[in-house]
Order: structure tokens, then C-alpha cells, then sequence
């Protein structure tokens, strides 16, 4: 139980999912923070667990996410550039990202979200995705889902793992973990490292030549220290630093085009929390404090200042978990939390901008089993922020499996919303008037295995209504209202959205060692939004995305697979006059395991060589190849 214990309320992560995946009970927690059946569980998780992380090969976490149903990602150009995920059509800022169970989101950036840009696979383990509003435990941000991430755990015993990679593009990676118990304490340390010629930012089918390189070191740590039989220490730390090259707008002309610009990132993770049970372990107890810092620099070696813009956000976290247990049926959840963000942000050398709010919150959620096999979620969050107020928030959800597991029948409802950024309410832009934007969210889903528990079936539809999202508006003389000495422009809760759609899953093992896993979403969105864009799509959103991972484990020691991924056409603005072409993409992996200690890995991506964007002038990556090898010790 204890084990359990750690690994679900604390790092947030799950136990891993062998194949095929229904035929085993999977241990959730990104849903409630509650150790939980995914069966019991009324919204869309996904999981990707170790092993298919090792089989896919993949080297950025949102190339992983991207097979994700209901899940899209644009990038301005190769890895390292800035890269924003949707999830069922929702806003980019609109997503809570986790790493060990800290929260990440940069409160210097104009909507206090989280740039995956820099988010390496790593060292990562495990990955997850709930699909849906999820504020009553995550707080703001949590509209269109969570991404929580998962750093190699401590072992009992010592394990290593050594991973060299090169291929395209003068790409080459090397990372190695080493995890081991000494009595009281067991600990987790890692190091990984990325280099790449890259491509040029500027898409190269429209004149970019000048190629955009990138570099990136993370580091990840994680101890824990037994203090009594009942109570234990949690120290855990995340740790990435980054160059990447960008194209921007460069004179005569200040068209879009190759330039040679820097962007440096430097991004730090802290927590250090107490765990105690009581009551024979019925109550479980944690008390925390987590940091988060983002540090951001662009420079132009052809601009006077060289540097022209620097920003650093910091989140600093203290919260309280607690879980108990009435009876086998009936449980609860609840917590406290405070979080103080500041930010301060300059460009061109100019004067530097400040801010700083505190959000505080509290939340309630009973989980009930008034019959085998049906689970009943309901919770409620309050939060009060010091520039806007209160806000309240309600949610709930059900999972009924009346044959033990067959079919599994799942709804919810759920409330959410989004504060305002520091950038947005006191920025030299900000409008300190500004009111949280809020979302509910519907979703109902079947899940239905067959053929002897070799395939699983699941539909799934969910609709969104977005009210009071927050847009930049202009401003025109004479100045009154809220663009009061703002000549520039402001921040205004104008806007309005919806988006609806479904998602169809199809997973199959029809041999031993072949796995056949298909997706298919659509997505419709619609800016709601007074004005001439009404009924517009939202940018950036396809409205259809598919995928198809099939791989096949062979009887002498050689797996073998291959990804398919398709992305309907979307559009660059909000006018919807700018279209960005579909697109589909064809990957091929193999790998090849030479005793017990060696695993040799191969792949293609874009086999087919597709020339698309995935942002209107951005580049992406043609046909490439990689090879490598990992160790484990």
C-alpha cells in the first residue's frame, strides 16, 4: 500500500500497462489524485508507459502526445522552437502540464502557459493525458486537459541505463539514470543531453537557407527518505537549459525571413514534501512546497541592443493532501493550496516590467461505490485570487462496467477556468479589471472489449463552451475605459468559443507480439465571438486527426513498427483567409536486442518525404534518419 502510496498520490503517475493494455488492471491518479482502477474513472486518460515509449523512439514529448486522440501540436519551426499543444481544440494556455507533480506554466509569458518546446523525452518514463476539463483538483489552467509527465523513479536496487543517439540534421543525444537504494534513502539521477544542426526555422520551401541550430541539457533528481515506517520525505528536482536558433523580421523589408537570432531558456523545478499516514493508513497525509522558474532571453547579433527581450517568471507553491477512507466503498479528497506567481519581462534594453498576485485554494471530492463496478465521482473546488475574487467550481463524473470490465460506460460533467496571466493584468498592456476565463465540459463514452479480450472499442463525444477568453484589443484616441494610459492596446474578456467533436479508438492484438492501435478524432471549433469572426473555426485546430501505431515483436529478438499520423487542413488566423494544408506522415522503426543489456534502435520519420507547415511559413522536417543504442546495467 505505501509503494502504492508514493507512486500514485505523489509523483502523479501510473503503473505501467503492459500489452495488451485492457487485459490488465491500470492504476490512474491524473483524473482525481486518487489511486484508482482506470475502469472506476469517468473521463479519457491515455497512457503511454515506458516500454512504448522506448519502442516509439521518439525524442520531444508533443511527438508523443501527437498520437494522442483529440490532441494536436503546431511548432514555428524544428525542435527546441516555441511549440503549442491543443487538446480538443482548447487553447494552448489552456493545458496543465506536470513533471514529478509540480506544475509547470511561465507566468512571464503573455498567457501564463507552458511552452513544450524544450520538453525532451529524456529520462521520462511515463506519460499521460486526461482529455477534458479537470479544474476541481488541478486548478486554473486545467480546461482542455492534463499532461503529466513522469521522471525515472528510485529503484530498490541499482539500475542504470545509458542511451546514445545520431542521425539528420548533425543530430546526436547521450543520457544516462542511475537509481539505487542506500538503507533509508532511495534515489533517481539523471542527465540528458541534445544537439542539432537543425533546419531553418523559415520554411525552406519558401527561400530560409540559414539553418537554426539547438542545444539543450536537462537534469533530473528525485530522493526519497524513509523517516519512520508511516512517514516519508519526497525531494524531487527538474532541471533544463536551452539555445535554440529563430528567424524573425529582419530590415528592409521586416518580412518574415532567416535571421540569425538566439532564444535562451532556462528552466528549474524544486519540491521537497512530507508524507505521514494515520488510522492504519485509511488517512494519508502530504504537506509540500514546490518552485517552478522560467528564464527567457532572445538576442540579435544585427540589432542595437543586441539583446532584445528578457523575461523571468517564477511560481512559488505550498499545498496540503489528504486522503481518506470511510469505508472499502466510500472515500474522499481534499486540499489546500497557495501559489504566489511574480514576473518581470523587458525589451530592447527599455524599461522592465513587473508583477506579482497570489491564488489560493481549497477542494472537496468524494468517490463512491454504492454497487460492484460503478463509481460516482463529485467534487468541488474554491479558489480566490487577490486582483480578481472568487471563483467557484463544480464537476463531476460516473463508470459503470456491468460485466466486470467488458464494456465500460463513462460520463462527466466539469466545471473550469483560467486566471488571468500576470502578463495580461499588469503588464504595460494589462488591464487589472480583467475577470477569469471559464469553461463547462461534457463528455460521454463507451469502451467495449471483444474477440476474447484481444480488441478493445471505444467512442467517445465531448462538447466545450469557452465564455470570457481574454484577447488583446486595440485602442484609439481619446483614451477612456479600460484603455486609459494604454496608447497600445489592452487585455479585454471578449471572446467566446465552443468546440465539440469525437473520438473513436480501436486497439488490437491479434497475434502474440503484434499490436495494432488505431485513432480517429474530429474536432469541430467555433469562435462564438461577436464580431466579423463569428462562426469562424479556431486557429490552428484541425478539424480531424488520425493515427495508426502498429508494431510487431518477432521470435528472434527484433521488434519492428511503424506510425502513421494524418492532420486535417486548419487555418493560421482567426479571419480564417490564411489555410494551412493537411498533412500525413509516415514513420519506420526497428530495433534489435543483443542479450539482455543492449537494445539497437533505428528509424525514419517522414518516410514519405510530405513538405508541410504546421504554422503558415514555419519549416518542418523532411525525411530524416536516426540510429542509436541504450544500455541498461
Amino acid at each position: 500500500m505505501r509503494t502504492l502510496q508514493r507512486i500514485c498520490l505523489l509523483s502523479l503517475s501510473i503503473t505501467s500497462i503492459s500489452v495488451p493494455a485492457w487485459a490488465e488492471e491500470v492504476i490512474v491518479v491524473t483524473a482525481t489524485r486518487f489511486a484508482q482502477s482506470a475502469s472506476d474513472v469517468g473521463q479519457s486518460i491515455s497512457v503511454i508507459d515506458e516500454q512504448s515509449l522506448i519502442a516509439r523512439q521518439n525524442d520531444a514529448i508533443v511527438d508523443v502526445l501527437r498520437t494522442v486522440p483529440g490532441v494536436s501540436f503546431v511548432r514555428n519551426g524544428g525542435v527546441g522552437t516555441s511549440t503549442s499543444l491543443f487538446i480538443r481544440g482548447a487553447e494552448s494556455d489552456h493545458t496543465v502540464v506536470l513533471i514529478d507533480g509540480v506544475k509547470l506554466n511561465d507566468p512571464s509569458a503573455p498567457g501564463g502557459g507552458f511552452n513544450f518546446g524544450n520538453m525532451l523525452l529524456g529520462n521520462v518514463t511515463r506519460v499521460e493525458a486526461l482529455r477534458g476539463s479537470q479544474s476541481i483538483v488541478w486548478g486554473s489552467q486545467a480546461i482542455g486537459g492534463v499532461v503529466n509527465l513522469t521522471t525515472a523513479e528510485p529503484t530498490e536496487v541499482f539500475k542504470g541505463v545509458a542511451k546514445l543517439e545520431y542521425g539528420s540534421h548533425g543530430t546526436s543525444q547521450a543520457g544516462v539514470n542511475l537509481s539505487q537504494r542506500f538503507g533509508r534513502v532511495a534515489a533517481s539521477m539523471g542527465v540528458n543531453g541534445y544537439d542539432t544542426d537543425g533546419i531553418s526555422a523559415f520554411n525552406k520551401a519558401r527561400g530560409g537557407r540559414e539553418k537554426d541550430d539547438y542545444r539543450n541539457i536537462s537534469a533530473n533528481a528525485k530522493f526519497t527518505i524513509d523517516l519512520t515506517d508511516d512517514a516519508w520525505l519526497d525531494l524531487r528536482g527538474w532541471y533544463s537549459k536551452a539555445k535554440t536558433g529563430i528567424d524573425g523580421f529582419p530590415p528592409p523589408t521586416y518580412a518574415f525571413g532567416d535571421t540569425r537570432e538566439e532564444a535562451r531558456t532556462r528552466e528549474a523545478v524544486g519540491y521537497a514534501g512530507v508524507n505521514f499516514d494515520l488510522l492504519a493508513g485509511r488517512f494519508h497525509n502530504r504537506v509540500a512546497y514546490a518552485y517552478t522558474e522560467t528564464s527567457r532571453t532572445n538576442e540579435d547579433p544585427d540589432s542595437i541592443p543586441i539583446q532584445t527581450f528578457d523575461a523571468d517568471g517564477e511560481n512559488a507553491r505550498f499545498e496540503y493532501q489528504g486522503t481518506f477512507e470511510f469505508t472499502p466503498k466510500l472515500a474522499s479528497g481534499f486540499g489546500l493550496e497557495s501559489e504566489t506567481s511574480k514576473f518581470n519581462s523587458s525589451s530592447y534594453g527599455g524599461p522592465v516590467t513587473r508583477g506579482k498576485a497570489r491564488i489560493d485554494g481549497a477542494y472537496l471530492q468524494l468517490i463512491g461505490k454504492p454497487i460492484d463496478h460503478f463509481t460516482i465521482i463529485a467534487g468541488v473546488r474554491r479558489d480566490d485570487h487577490d486582483e480578481f475574487g472568487g471563483r467557484t467550481n463544480v464537476g463531476g463524473s460516473l463508470a459503470w462496467s456491468p460485466n466486470q470490465g467488458s464494456t465500460t460506460l463513462r460520463a462527466s460533467y466539469n466545471e473550469a477556468f483560467k486566471a488571468p496571466s500576470l502578463y495580461q493584468l499588469q503588464s504595460e498592456y494589462g488591464n487589472g479589471l480583467l475577470t477569469p476565463e471559464t469553461a463547462e465540459s461534457w463528455d460521454v463514452g463507451l469502451a467495449q472489449r471483444f474477440w476474447r479480450d484481444k480488441g478493445e472499442i471505444g467512442v467517445t463525444y465531448f462538447i466545450r463552451d469557452t465564455k470570457d477568453l481574454i484577447n488583446f484589443v486595440s485602442c484609439a484616441a481619446p483614451l477612456a475605459g479600460i484603455c486609459t494610459n494604454r496608447p497600445f492596446g489592452t487585455y479585454d474578456n471578449v471572446a467566446q468559443a465552443r468546440a465539440d467533436g469525437f473520438e473513436l479508438t480501436l486497439a488490437l492484438e491479434p497475434v502474440n507480439g503484434l499490436m495494432i492501435q488505431t485513432n480517429y478524432s474530429r474536432i469541430d471549433t467555433e469562435n462564438r465571438s461577436p464580431g466579423a469572426n463569428y462562426g469562424n473555426r479556431l486557429a490552428r485546430r484541425p478539424g480531424e486527426t488520425a493515427n495508426l501505431l502498429i508494431d510487431y515483436r518477432w521470435p528472434f529478438d527484433l521488434e519492428t513498427g511503424v506510425t502513421y499520423t494524418k492532420n486535417g487542413r486548419s487555418y493560421d488566423n482567426a479571419t480564417n483567409t490564411r489555410i494551412v494544408d493537411g498533412y500525413k506522415l509516415v514513420d519506420l522503426r526497428l530495433a534489435y536486442r543483443v542479450g539482455e543489456k543492449m537494445l539497437l534502435q533505428a528509424r525514419i520519420e517522414n518516410l514519405l518525404d510530405e513538405e508541410y507547415e504546421t504554422v503558415y511559413l514555419y519549416g518542418t522536417y523532411g525525411r530524416s534518419y536516426y540510429a542509436g543504442v541504450r544500455f541498461d546495467f
